[in-house]
Order: C-alpha cells, then sequence, then structure tokens
C-alpha cells in the first residue's frame, strides 16, 4: 500500500499545512484589506476633508509655516467667510 509512507512521506505533510496555513493568511488579509477604512498616501498627519482651517492647522503642527504666515493666512480665510 502506497498511502502508508511511501508517496508523501513527512515533508510531503509539512509542505501540505504550510500552503494551507499561507491560503488562509491570504484569504484573512484579503478580506480586512476589503473593509478597512481608505488611507490616504503620504505624512499620513493630514486631516481628511476639505476645511481649509484645518488644513492649515495641520501646517502648522508639521512646522511647514511659521507663527506670522499660519495667523496671515487664517485671518484671510476667515475673512473670506
Amino acid at each position: 500500500m502506497m498511502w502508508q509512507w511511501g508517496a508523501m512521506g513527512w515533508v510531503g505533510w509539512l509542505l501540505m499545512a504550510l500552503v494551507m496555513v499561507g491560503f488562509w493568511a491570504l484569504v484573512v488579509f484579503g478580506i480586512a484589506a476589503v473593509f478597512r477604512p481608505e488611507r490616504r498616501i503620504g505624512t499620513g498627519s493630514e486631516p481628511h476633508g476639505d476645511d481649509p482651517a484645518r488644513l492649515l492647522d495641520a501646517r502648522f503642527v508639521r512646522g511647514e509655516i511659521d507663527v506670522e504666515e499660519y495667523r496671515a493666512r487664517l485671518k484671510a480665510l476667515r475673512s473670506t467667510r
């Protein structure tokens, strides 16, 4: 009888188990990727949405603009609203 020790052996069974674990890991990863919230490519610290004041706040926090420029731009934003 070939099935007792012949064709598969312990290496074959180990390989088959690893392939099955890898398959289920891919399935779980795929499901998680479908239901994960969308993320923007970039620094990751930029707020979502179109609110210019929040974008200006984020730029100030990151140090891209100084205090004077922040205040001037914030004043300009508030005057247009």
